[in-house]
């Protein structure tokens, strides 16, 4: 009987770690349980730079990297793998990220995780045909958060109205003050969760070059 233990321990061979289990009527058909994979920090991205999906410089190299570990790894572990790109049509990521009871949305809106805060990323998904016996969620991070820093570190206020104001982001990404390019978006940064997370700024500036 596959455990929830065996796949993280095989997961974190690859610097990956379980980030969330759906189980129910949320999961695909067929599946039992779907296990959330993404980055283990700290770690990922030493172990990710070394691959030759990165050496090769083709594009989209996280993807590659994440259809051939994930790939292998469902073939291992006798699983089906699914990934958030691809598409269209798009597996529902961020529908199976809050089923799984450990990303929710922060008070900016966007998703929050337990362990990476909002530095928040998904490589794949495992799908088992059984229904694994999992651990329960722990609580929102936000809910004990009292100073709720995301709020106040956007240098343009891009969430000032509740929704994701995208344009204006882009827009001041250039300004010489802005260090989102380089460091990551100052958002994310600010969560006292992703502080403790462990990612590099250079995978940050790797993803900021891609969402420019």
């Amino acid at each position: 009987m596959m455990t929830l233990d065996t796949i993280a321990r095989a997961a974190a061979a690859h610097q990956l770690a379980v980030f969330g289990t759906v189980t129910g009527p949320e999961t695909p058909e067929g599946i039992g349980t779907l296990v959330l994979l993404g980055p283990r920090e700290p770690g990922f991205w030493p172990a990710f730079t070394t691959s030759p999906e990165y050496a090769d410089r083709a594009p989209d190299p996280m993807d590659r990297w994440s259809s051939r570990v994930i790939g292998d790894l469902a073939q291992a572990l006798r699983a089906t793998a699914f990934f958030p790109f691809g598409g269209p049509p798009f597996q529902p990521f961020i529908a199976w990220a809050k089923a799984s009871g450990r990303a929710h949305s922060s008070p900016v809106g966007l998703l929050v995780h337990d362990t990476a805060g909002l530095m928040i990323s998904y490589r794949g998904a495992l799908g088992f045909a059984d229904r694994l016996a999992t651990p329960a969620p722990p609580p929102n991070p936000c809910d004990s958060c009292v100073a709720r820093p995301c709020l106040t570190a956007c240098p343009v206020d891009a969430f000032a109205t509740g929704t994701y104001d995208i344009a204006a982001c882009k827009a001041d990404l250039d300004r010489p003050e802005n260090d989102c390019m380089s460091k990551g978006c100052a958002v994310r940064r600010a969560c006292p969760v992703s502080l403790s997370y462990g990612r590099l700024e250079d995978q940050s500036a790797f993803h900021m070059r891609a969402f420019k």
